[in-house]
């Protein structure tokens, strides 16, 4: 007898929990309900099946309470194992794809073709509707070319280097987005796009978000990586930062590598119209909606300078 109290008293205490777990959601639920978050998707996570349903779930748990989605995926891994598969050498430059014609042709179709279609299955598998696009369809992305410099290592002079099919966003049609989101559905979508020479372009998924969710006036950008987030040189978290905070984390190399463009990302986003970006570990089971919906967040937010009273 003594066995089924017990039990009944763990499993009360588990209801418990989860009813605390709500309240504390509650004002952040009420705070973000209409809202539009942005969330970048890709990395090791893409390739975890577990991580994959998690991620899912998370979107469609944040449609269902009224919260507008919109997923932004890359697929640099995929697309490096077919060009390796296909025998074409990948070559980069400060972390882009030198991108040649055939190459664009290849990362179009693992991007739009295998890719975005798979995200678009999870979100279905976990009861969500999902419209798979890149930013070629309806307009919504009109692309320019990369210029890329470098310093040349020996002469310590500028050099231009051609990095063929890559581009930047330069202007954002965001209707199909709002018309998707309004039908009960959450875009997802490819980094692809067109640029007026009717040249496709391949961007950077970072990138792109970033820009969209400055065009839409996003509540959050979230930007999922293989790390915490930002971490100080002791490796602890850092939790809050803003643009001044990172100019300063780069001079004196607390940031370096792959980090300093995500961050840059994220200072473009804030300061042309998002309210917030994060950087957090796509690894961990439902960080987006620990970052979101709890008290202490689980990765580190950038906004913009305070304005001046």
């Amino acid at each position: 007898m003594a066995t089924n109290i017990d039990t009944h008293d763990v499993y009360r205490q588990s209801m418990l929990d989860k009813a605390e777990t709500l309240i504390e959601a509650l004002p952040y639920l009420q705070r973000y309900a209409g809202k539009t978050f942005v969330v970048k998707y890709g990395g090791h996570a893409m390739g975890d099946p577990a991580a994959q349903q998690d991620f899912a779930q998370d979107v469609v748990l944040m449609k269902a309470i009224g919260i507008n989605p919109v997923v932004v995926h890359g697929g640099g891994p995929q697309i490096g194992a077919m060009l390796k598969k296909l025998g074409i050498e990948s070559r980069f430059v400060d972390g882009l794809r030198v991108t040649d014609a055939a190459t664009a042709d290849i990362a179009e179709m693992v991007l739009c073709g295998r890719i975005n279609k798979e995200l678009v299955s999870w979100i279905a598998a976990a009861g969500g509707k999902a419209l798979g696009i890149s930013g070629k369809d309806a307009g919504l992305i009109t692309a320019t070319k990369v210029e890329k410099t470098i310093i040349d290592p020996e002469s310590g002079d500028q050099l231009s280097v051609d990095l063929g099919f890559v581009g930047e966003p330069s202007a954002i049609d965001p209707t199909i987005i709002h018309t998707a989101s309004a039908a009960g559905m959450i875009p997802v979508i490819a980094p692809i796009g067109v640029g007026e020479d009717g040249c496709t372009y391949n961007i950077n998924a970072d990138t792109m978000a970033g820009a969209i969710a400055a065009t839409l006036g996003a509540s959050r950008l979230f930007l999922l990586t293989d790390v915490p987030g930002v971490l100080d040189k002791n490796k602890s978290l850092l939790t809050d930062l803003t643009p001044t905070d990172i100019a300063r984390l780069a001079e004196d190399g607390t940031i370096s590598g792959g980090m300093i463009p995500k961050l840059e990302t994220c200072v473009h986003a804030v300061e042309a119209g998002c309210e917030a970006a994060v950087v957090l570990d796509g690894r961990v089971p439902h960080a987006m909606l620990l970052e979101v919906f709890t008290t202490r967040g689980a990765g580190t937010l950038i906004r913009a300078e305070p304005k001046e009273a």
